[in-house]
């Protein structure tokens, strides 16, 4: 059945994919479930983001589990059911886009419409009028996934797979083909699931993120969730924060933040029942503390390093960006620097030179806010 005659029968559509598969390096071990709507698969380069997707359409075979799209079993290796791709109803766009290259644009979007009056119409949507007789050859990269697009919507699948379908494109090809996808998948009533390695990307375009790493979704939530509180150190990593430390529990109640040699604040929820072992912070975060007071002040008397949740900046490097600036760092008088050690904080251009000459003969310091700081168990 068809994902419109799904939709009319008031039937609930969703995917529900629980499998393994030995790649080598690791085991492919994942379980989601998805309805209508986006699930961004986010992950570092061979984390099996893609090999996920080609289970889905039956281009891999999975060693064990189950996937079920809309009530209807596509594999099931306890009852040896392997739907052929073919038959799975399954839209997948490629990196590479997969086209026919000896095919033209009218008959590579055919084998999808399966009808002439289908494919002119999906010519006219797609904005290929005018190229129906040239080969994939002939075609600039915005076009051929157009094509691409249009040979995978006019079958009429029940389930759309994105694998990185920027990869290939530059950046203002990127933004518009951006904006194409998105107004295809606000009409698309079924579920999505879009791969990718950028975080941006994956932000902008999908509803819910699941973070791999190793063959394992380490961390599933809505976008917004994700980007707040990421449960886990991958996770943090994967949604670009830039700044992490391992942890030491104090007998005070705080933390030790080993890689940076500064006591952070403990949380004010749950501290009793949860060993953190990573902290983290996004690097436009940081307060300047701006102000005239003096250290003794500012830290009520305490020894600098008894100061939770409190920089002094030894600067490496400022990087300037398109529209901001990045400053890299180090807390000052830190002996011993690891991986995680460089700090960094971006800003505004203009908000960084007003600081300098606020802070001129001083020593900049700045502030972590304690709702900033992302506590991770793992």
């Amino acid at each position: 059945m068809t994902r419109e005659g799904l939709a009319e029968q008031g039937k609930h559509m969703n995917l529900r994919v629980k499998i393994k598969k030995n790649l080598g390096d690791f085991v492919l071990d994942v379980a989601f479930e998805t309805g209508e709507g986006v699930l961004g698969l986010l992950g570092a380069s061979g984390c099996g983001k893609s090999m996920t997707l080609k289970c889905i359409a039956g281009i891999e075979k999975p060693d064990e589990g189950r996937i079920v799209l809309n009530d209807r079993v596509l594999f099931d290796s306890g009852a040896g059911i392997n739907v052929p791709p073919q038959k799975r109803g399954v839209g997948y766009l490629f990196q590479d886009y997969a086209l026919f290259p000896n095919m033209t644009v009218t008959r590579n979007i055919m084998c999808g419409a399966r009808d002439r009056e289908k494919t002119a119409e999906y010519i006219r949507r797609f904005d290929l009028v005018g190229k129906e007789k040239l080969y994939p050859a002939q075609l600039s990269g915005g076009q051929k996934q157009r094509v691409a697009l249009a040979r995978m919507l006019a079958a009429e699948p029940e389930v759309i797979l994105l694998d990185e379908p920027f990869t290939a494109l530059d950046n203002f090809l990127k933004a518009r083909m951006e904006r194409e996808l998105m107004s295809m998948l606000d009409e698309f009533k079924g579920p999505v699931v879009f791969v990718s390695h950028d975080r941006n990307e994956s932000y902008r375009l999908t509803d819910t993120i699941a973070v791999m790493e190793n063959g394992r979704i380490v961390d599933i939530s809505e976008k917004h969730e994700l980007f707040r509180a990421p449960k886990t150190l991958a996770a943090t990593l994967l949604t670009g924060c830039k700044n992490v430390t391992r942890l030491e529990r104090l007998e005070n109640g705080g933390y030790l933040a080993k890689d940076w040699g500064i006591r952070l604040k403990a949380p004010k929820c749950g501290t009793d029942m949860i060993a953190y072992q990573y902290a983290g912070f996004r690097a436009h975060y940081l307060v300047p503390e701006t102000g005239q007071r003096s250290l003794d002040d500012m830290t009520g008397g305490q020894s600098e390093e008894a100061v939770e949740n409190f920089l002094t900046c030894d600067i490496l490097r400022e990087v300037e960006d398109t529209f901001s600036i990045v400053i890299q760092f180090y807390q000052k008088g830190l002996e011993e620097r690891t991986e995680y050690s460089l700090l960094t904080y971006e800003t505004e251009k203009e908000e960084w030179m007003k600081l300098k000459k606020q802070c001129e003969g001083r020593e900049i310091r700045l502030r972590i806010p304690e709702d900033a700081v992302i506590w991770m168990e793992s």
